[in-house]
């Protein structure tokens, strides 16, 4: 399997293209239907298999079109957690309570003695 990350952007978008026309051709469709399908012309169908910059919303219709939408899902996760990301996480999880402190100093605990209040 090619591998993006030493291609340069013009050939991640011929790359591109030729997958999008493969999957075009297995569902035996033209330039023209998958168009139709989209919601594009011909030529923007030409300018995308052909490595062509358009617009985003362009290739999310073709993707639609040709049921990819999972796979950009898969592609493109909602979130990443790297591992060393997790370990921060979990190191600064609170394991336990802090003296409650007043105006930003440490709490000192009062002279007084402690009652119950029903003494008197």
């Amino acid at each position: 399997m090619l591998s993006f990350v030493e291609l340069t952007d013009a050939a991640i978008l011929r790359e591109l293209g030729r997958r999008l026309e493969a999957h075009r051709l297995e569902r035996n469709l033209t330039q023209i239907e998958l168009g139709d399908l989209a919601g594009l012309g011909r030529s923007t169908i030409q300018k995308i298999e052909g490595g062509g910059s358009v617009q985003t919303a362009s290739l999310v219709k073709v993707l639609r079109a040709l049921d990819l939408l999972t796979a950009v899902d898969a592609a493109i996760p909602d979130r990443v957690v790297l591992p060393v990301m997790e370990l921060d996480r979990i190191r600064r999880t609170r394991r336990r309570a802090r003296h409650r402190s007043t105006e930003g100093g440490a709490q000192q605990p009062s002279e007084e003695t402690w009652t119950w209040g029903d003494e008197s």
